[in-house]
């Protein structure tokens, strides 16, 4: 990702707390939630790894590579799942736009950006999808909208708690729209 050093840090901090705490949601009693935890927590932490600002550290050329190869593995396995459940279409549309990502960048060595020629379609396409999902995922947040969810659940552990799972995949729309804004 390129831009400014202070911004980046401050969205790997958001991307790296994300993954870390999917890490802690694997924990959870239920399969479904541990895997959609793992898938989650990658993408946090892969997320963290591609915004650190260039000026601070450039990537050996070899980690673009690894970037397309794990994403795309990732975006794979969501295709896979897609067939048990529309729900993971989401996770299908963020791997894709992680190897989207990792291609652009390795394509503009030494931080180039896209010159004179405006957003490309696939950046606008992804931009429009995630900047919806992160208004959904927010208006998901609504005090009443949680409560009336979650009416009946009992005591949770960290793992089990569907507000703070929203949160996270919230927080890792935020920093999807400002990767691909600065992209």
């Amino acid at each position: 990702m390129h831009g400014p050093a202070s911004p980046g840090w401050l969205l790997v901090a958001l991307c790296a707390a994300t993954g870390a705490y999917c890490l802690l949601r694997m924990r959870s009693s239920v399969e479904a939630q541990r895997r959609a935890a793992g898938g989650e927590a990658l993408m946090g932490f892969g997320m963290a790894a591609m915004a650190v600002p260039p000026a601070d550290f450039s990537p050996p050329v070899w980690a673009w590579p690894l970037y397309m190869a794990v994403f795309g593995a990732a975006a794979l396995r969501a295709l896979w799942s897609v067939r048990s459940g529309p729900h993971h279409l989401h996770h299908l549309v963020g791997a894709a736009a992680m190897v989207y990502m990792a291609v652009a960048m390795a394509a503009s060595p030494g931080g180039h950006h896209h010159g004179g020629s405006g957003v490309p379609l696939l950046t606008g396409l992804l931009l429009l999808y995630f900047t919806g999902y992160v208004l959904l995922a927010g208006a998901r947040l609504v005090p009443g909208a949680v409560a009336a969810a979650g009416a009946g659940a009992g005591a949770t552990g960290w793992g089990d708690r569907p507000e703070l799972a929203r949160a996270c995949r919230l927080s890792m729309g935020i920093g999807m729209v400002a990767m691909l804004l600065a992209l």
